[in-house]
């Protein structure tokens, strides 16, 4: 007798569990969905903006990114994501500036966590939230960012080039002064430290 009580309290429990969880599926069975309808709704998905996807070198409306190929972006990746090189030009002084010739990105080791963005002292570097970046081989998740073609510097006007030649010569003249002065100083210590000769032998 004990074993049918035990088997209809089962049953009872059993019915009463099952009514309970049809109870939460018919509440999310009417519930509107929020699953995303990728990839039909990409015109019309709404990414958020914190979301880091690709790096990015930022440039300006002419074409021009801030990146001085310091390194620093480049030393402070833990993973070696980021690799730079660099070319030396002669400025319009006839100094020899570093630039950044290729700005290569591994986003196949990028951890995302956003050390180059923050140490980069120029702010020439951004994630944006481009996330559709899948491809079907690792070689092409390495990327150039430097990909637009080098805007040249505009050339320095005849004023400007007047003044640099102006300051040139007054450097080369203060150097000639300071060398000058050094020379006769030493030859007057030296003067001074010489023996003096006794005339009344």
């Amino acid at each position: 007798m004990g074993s049918v009580k035990d088997y209809f309290s089962s049953l009872g429990s059993g019915i009463v569990s099952l009514v309970k969880g049809m109870q939460v599926t018919g509440k999310e069975f009417v519930t509107p969905k929020i699953t995303e309808k990728y990839p039909e709704d990409r015109d019309t998905v709404k990414v958020p903006e914190r979301f880091r996807a690709i790096l990015e070198l930022k440039y300006d409306a002419d074409g021009r990114h801030k990146c001085i190929a310091c390194g620093i972006c480049e030393r402070n990746c833990p993973n070696g994501t980021i690799s730079l090189t660099t070319k030396m030009v002669d400025t319009a002084d006839g100094k020899k500036k570093r630039k950044l010739d290729k700005y290569m990105y591994d986003l196949g080791s990028c951890t995302f966590c956003q050390l180059c963005v923050t140490s980069c002292p120029q702010n020439a570097l951004e994630f944006s939230n481009d996330f559709e970046q899948a491809v079907f081989t690792r070689d092409k998740l390495v990327k150039k960012l430097n990909y637009l073609p080098e805007v040249e510097e505009p050339a320095p006007s005849p004023e400007e080039l007047a003044r640099i030649q102006a300051e040139r010569e007054a450097k080369i003249a203060a150097a000639k002064a300071a060398a000058a002065a050094k020379k006769a100083a030493a030859e007057g210590a030296g003067a001074a430290s010489a023996p003096k000769t006794d005339n009344n032998n």
